[in-house]
């Protein structure tokens, strides 16, 4: 749902970034891999120790790598399915990073197996919110759904939520509480993405074969 409007508006906002990356000779793969790095660094660097402040301002300085490259490749007309893979793939080890991250903090100083637990589940339902849709597209169904929270909502959500509970560092009270409200809104959110996947692939995947069915009986 975020991801339809701020994609947009951030893509207009960094095209001259773009642009200045292609003079300087810089590929959008290069772009895709800093950024991965600076994510997963940042996440697995300062959440772990609960410097959620910090860690969410280097993750932002890395994230938007994530619209630079590809806008970098569509100036340049280098859009390939290599390019569109590779940041596919490196999204997942980012967001993988982050939550794993939040998992870290709560299994050791956070000293809570709750929201350790919850931070997993974020993890691994938000890899596979995103597997059923490229499965569902493998297989040539459209899986046309904008669901409930998605990457760019659980990202937003997430990072927003840390950055402010670390403020709490700085001594604004109460402000921690925060990032586990987040998480369990993730979670939840993220359940609801994945039910809304699986039915309308069930969907799809009824009338193509159904679809199929009547074409063969036709043809016979």
């Amino acid at each position: 749902m975020l991801n339809k409007y701020a994609r947009a508006f951030f893509t207009r906002v960094l095209t001259p970034f773009a642009a200045f990356l292609l003079r300087r000779g810089v590929s959008p793969d290069a772009v895709t891999v800093i950024g991965t790095a600076g994510v997963v660094a940042g996440a697995l660097v300062f959440f772990p120790r609960g410097e959620f402040f910090w860690g969410t301002i280097v993750i932002t300085l890395f994230v938007f790598s994530d619209l630079v490259d590809g806008n970098m490749a569509r100036q340049a007309g280098v859009s390939s399915r290599w390019g569109a893979f590779l940041d596919s793939t490196l999204d997942r080890v980012a967001d993988g990073a982050i939550f794993g991250g939040f998992a870290l903090w709560y299994a050791g100083k956070g000293d809570d197996n709750v929201l350790c637990a919850v931070a997993i589940f974020c993890l691994a339902s938000g890899q596979v919110v995103s597997y059923t849709k490229a499965r569902g597209e493998a297989i040539g169904l459209p899986v046309a759904v904008n669901g409930l929270v998605e990457r760019a909502e659980r990202l937003v959500i997430s990072l927003v939520a840390a950055g402010l509970a670390g403020l709490q560092g700085f001594g604004v009270p109460g402000i921690g509480i925060l990032l586990p409200i987040a998480l369990w809104a993730v979670a939840v959110g993220s359940l609801v993405t994945l039910g809304q996947r699986v039915v309308t692939v069930r969907r799809e995947a009824t009338e193509a074969d159904a679809a199929a069915s009547a074409e063969g009986s036709g043809a016979a």
